[in-house]
């Protein structure tokens, strides 16, 4: 198969793009995302038809945050366009006459850092997404392993904590509480409150208030030797690494991909998580270590990841 589309649906925008078989985006359309589950797929069909003119595009790939059925056709829950047993393949295929596959997001981003990404050369992955939540991707023997119900790599949700920090999903100390973007701001403030002789540089990139704390503030703060800023992303840090350690337990993988907005600060983050990773590690001093890898795709990996798997069916 040739050409294929990927579509990326985000909380206030939907991307699509025509990617050929090296994974190369060859053109790109943007639509912001409809208010209403049934504007979405309006405006998905209108992105994918857009994008493709002047294109012979063979198939469609969506990535959708939520649960995925284990046919890739129906998103059985998806919290935030309020999606709940959406037939999203039938929809879409009705009003652009393409075969459709639908995936989880997480796992269409993995499945593209495996084929086009870090995970080149690499045939047993597990990927994490470090952004607002905390998502992730299995491939084992070179196949992306979804479950029997389509719903595994749900590592978020893994609880790390007894009767630890409410999450939205319900549950009560979840790995995303502690490892995500959302925690490194609720790790900051906290800091920040504590000691603000300590964050004056973060302080001073916002509004000069704990509350007016952002993750940019960190980040930039960080960069600048804000001993807050650096504490937080070592906090968090220690965190993902000790839940890739817990991964390395069940899947034994070769390499631990890490992606998302928070992997973008490069090694301020990877390096303590790549220390957390090899303290929490059992057996460290006598097995061989996983690699833990920088994602290199970006905000482009669940589009090219989304055509790829519409490529292969």
């Amino acid at each position: 198969m040739g050409l294929t589309i990927g579509v990326d649906i985000g909380g206030t925008k939907i991307a699509a793009g025509v990617v050929d078989e090296e994974g190369s985006i060859l053109a790109t359309c943007k639509v912001p995302t409809p208010d209403t589950p049934e504007g979405v797929i309006d405006a998905i069909a209108d992105a994918v038809r857009t994008v493709s003119e002047g294109f012979e595009v063979e198939a469609v790939g969506i990535g959708a945050a939520g649960y995925v059925d284990d046919k890739r056709a129906t998103v059985l829950f998806a919290p935030n366009i309020n999606w709940r047993h959406e037939a999203l393949k039938d929809k879409v295929e009705q009003r652009v006459g393409l075969p459709v596959v639908v995936e989880n997001d997480a796992n269409a981003a993995a499945w593209g850092e495996y084929r086009f990404g870090a995970g080149q050369g690499h045939d047993d992955v597990i990927c994490i997404t470090l952004g607002t939540g905390l998502g992730g991707g299995i491939i084992i023997g070179n196949k992306l392993r979804r479950g029997r119900f389509g719903v595994a790599a749900e590592f978020g949700h893994i609880r790390v904590v007894p009767d630890g920090l409410l999450c939205g999903c319900g549950s009560q100390g979840c790995w995303e509480q502690y490892a995500s973007g959302r925690a490194l701001v609720r790790y900051a403030k906290q800091r920040a409150q504590a000691t603000p002789e300590n964050a004056e540089i973060l302080l001073g990139l916002g509004d000069g208030t704990v509350e007016g704390i952002e993750g940019k503030h960190i980040s930039d703060a960080a960069r600048q030797g804000d001993p807050v800023a650096i504490d937080s992303f070592r906090e968090l840090a220690r965190w993902a690494g000790a839940g890739l350690a817990d991964l390395a337990s069940l899947f034994d993988p070769s390499a631990f991909i890490v992606g998302g907005g928070v992997s973008d600060e490069g090694d301020l983050v990877l390096d303590p998580i790549r220390k957390s990773f090899r303290r929490w590690l059992v057996g460290g001093q006598w097995r061989p270590h996983a690699q833990v890898l920088a994602a290199q795709l970006g905000g482009k990996a669940g589009l090219v990841g989304a055509a790829d798997l519409a490529r292969q069916g």
